[in-house]
């Protein structure tokens, strides 16, 4: 079945083994290159280019085949309600993380303000976009999941990067990058009913022309890609610092309970569309962002601090990940 389609397979109630083996490929894939970058067979300086490539060209072709022909965005309102809820859990999370860090002993300029990032926002990329295609198999929650990070990315973007600059002005000109143009330009499409290239055919498979088959092998391989490199990189940041007890610790309790523990609760009692509260259970059961990392780089923070946070929150994952998920459909009711 495409991922794109619509149905009731996602709605199969599993048990926690079945949960870990579908996301299992997610870790074996960031193992198998960490594993590789340590054995030296791939290398840093080819890193770049080939994120570039996925972030530019592959990634925002596996949006627009996910998004265009969704009946999950044709509704305005259930638009508003993804970006609203990406865009208010983060500054959530922000909040969240920026109080335990104080609790924690962290001050201004000694990490508190890359611990509240880095901890205050969950992988909602290239580690959430399998699990979400595993678990919730053609029920538009694909596409709602690129129209939710439309809010997220618009949180970290002002609120995240004045927190851990501590500067108000907001660097409004990175929004202008390949996803975000593909979601927005998709759901432009899907507005103007000019989507039909997904259209089906008596119940079958989607109709797709050369354009959009090549769209779909193109996209196919974008997250496979990006979790693999990133299986590198953490392997490259591992051993970069010293660890510390509370920083493990205190962003493992906030990413890994804490926070799910709030969007569980929105996906439960808020009157938001079904294909949103399984993002949002699949979101609360994410480790942290890598994106946070850059954002130290760029404005001054404590980079060490967030790759720590990353590490941490990925290894743990591999406990928690499943655990959530089970445990969160059964609280939600999916």
């Amino acid at each position: 079945m495409d991922i794109g389609q619509e149905g009731d397979e996602g709605d199969r109630v599993q048990g926690a083994g079945g949960i870990l083996e579908q996301v299992m490929p997610v870790y074996l894939l960031l193992i198998v290159g960490a594993a590789l970058r340590r054995l030296g067979m791939t290398k840093r300086e080819n890193d770049n280019g080939i994120l570039n490539l996925v972030f530019h060209v592959m990634y925002p072709c596996f949006i627009w085949d996910n998004i265009l022909g969704s009946e999950s965005v044709k509704d305005p309102v259930s638009v508003c309600w993804g970006i609203g809820m990406g865009f208010l859990i983060t500054v959530t999370g922000f909040l969240l993380a920026w109080l335990v860090a104080g609790l924690l002993g962290y001050q201004k300029g000694n990490g508190r303000r890359t611990f509240a990032v880095a901890s205050g926002v969950q992988n909602f990329g290239y580690t959430a976009i399998p699990v979400v295609q595993q678990l919730w198999v053609g029920t538009g929650a694909m596409a709602m999941l690129f129209v939710h990070n439309l809010g997220v990315e618009l949180a970290i973007w002002s609120v995240g990067v004045m927190l851990i600059s501590g500067d108000r002005k907001i660097p409004w000109k990175r929004l202008v990058n390949g996803p975000v143009v593909a979601v927005v330009t998709g759901l432009l499409m899907v507005a103007l009913d000019w989507d039909g290239m997904k259209v089906p055919v008596d119940g079958g498979e989607p109709v797709k022309g050369v354009l959009r088959t090549t769209m779909s092998w193109l996209g196919a391989g974008a997250f496979p890609v990006a979790i693999f490199v990133t299986g590198a990189v953490i392997m490259d940041l591992i051993g970069t610092e010293r660890p510390s007890f509370k920083t493990s610790l205190g962003s493992s309790v906030l990413r890994l309970a804490l926070i799910p523990a709030v969007m569980l609760l929105a996906a439960k009692y808020l009157p938001a569309p079904l294909a949103l509260k399984q993002v949002l259970i699949v979101q609360a059961a994410m480790p942290a962002a890598l994106t946070p990392i850059l954002l130290a780089k760029l404005y001054g923070g404590r980079p060490a601090v967030a790759v720590e946070i990353v590490v941490a929150t990925t290894v743990l994952s591999l406990i928690t990940l499943p655990l959530i998920l089970l445990w969160g459909r059964a609280f939600v009711g999916i």
